[in-house]
């Protein structure tokens, strides 16, 4: 069983580069496996390995300039869900594309878990999912907005587009683990919305806290590791990628007539052209290739789902 980390914290490093040998000498050291993101506004990721592994780079973070206390959530995963460990340097933790955003000088309110199904259910609040939309494809609260965005760096042209929909809503945002609501909450109260609202810890820490015969949540929540989704008690849920697009599909799936293993599925069958599909089929082999041999393959790692930003860290 392994030890899944995610965690982000908006904080000032003035030498990001200075940090990312060190943390990535540890990771390797301690086996860890995953991907973590610096920037001069803080660092965010997911990461696995065995729980005292974990628990060394969690001090070792802790122990960063403006880092003390800050916040992660753990899981548990029953096969590594990270194929390497990467450390890399980023203009942007979470991409939104907004240089005045800086949660570090005010969010939205904080909602906690338990008191998050009372705040939606107000006839004056209007929910917002802030994710992709292959993620809220698979799971979200009942009645939240979807802004059917591909890319969080979207979130506010779509906001200048709709914003006159929510005139005298109070406003409550959701996401993954809580990283795009820190930055969309600062971005809607510079655009002078007062009554902003964001679920704390996110989906992750919801579903691992209510009891999912109290929940509003419908569905499963994509994460970005190995294990696609979780549900309610953060158990795996049953969905696997589709390694071209990268976009989750449920083992039904793999019986349609769209699906060839690493290279389409229903979702992503009209997106790449012949000679695409072929290298994503030499791929295919590449890996079996080394299966066969006992050798542990990087992985398919696809095209991703046609946004620039690929998961809530900004990859």
């Amino acid at each position: 069983m392994f030890t899944v980390c995610a965690l982000y914290h908006f904080t000032r490093f003035d030498d990001p580069a200075a940090i990312r040998g060190p943390l990535l000498d540890l990771c390797l050291r301690e086996g860890i496996t995953g991907s973590l993101l610096l920037a001069q506004e803080g660092i965010n990721g997911t990461v696995a390995g065995r729980r005292e592994a974990i628990r060394v780079l969690i001090a070792h973070i802790d122990a960063l300039p403006g880092c003390k206390g800050f916040d992660y959530k753990l899981s548990e995963a029953r096969e590594q869900p990270f194929g390497r460990m990467k450390v890399r340097l980023k203009r942007e933790i979470v991409t939104m594309g907004q240089p005045d955003v800086d949660p570090r000088a005010g969010t939205g309110h904080y909602v906690a878990p338990k008191d998050w199904n009372a705040l939606i259910s107000a006839p004056d609040v209007a929910v917002i999912d802030t994710r992709n939309d292959y993620e809220v494809a698979i799971g979200t609260f009942e009645g939240a907005v979807d802004p059917e965005t591909t890319s969080f760096r979207e979130f506010p042209d779509w906001w200048a587009a709709n914003k006159e929909r929510f005139h005298n809503k109070r406003i409550a945002m959701f996401c993954t683990g809580g990283i795009r609501c820190e930055k969309s909450t600062n971005f809607l109260l510079q655009q002078g919305i007062d009554e902003v609202y964001h679920l704390k810890g996110g989906i992750l820490k919801y579903l691992e806290e209510v009891p999912e015969a109290e929940s509003l949540w419908s569905g499963e929540c994509f994460v970005f590791d190995g294990r696609v989704s979780v549900g309610h008690g953060l158990r795996e849920g049953p969905h696997d990628l589709c390694h071209a697009c990268r976009r989750p599909i449920l083992p039904e799936d793999r019986d349609r007539s769209e699906f060839e293993e690493g290279v389409s599925c229903h979702h992503c069958i009209t997106e790449y052209d012949a000679a695409r599909r072929e290298r994503f089929r030499e791929r295919q082999r590449q890996i079996a290739l080394s299966k066969a041999r006992g050798e542990r393959h990087l992985g398919p790692r696809g095209d991703g789902p046609k946004t620039t930003v690929k998961n809530e860290h900004g990859e």
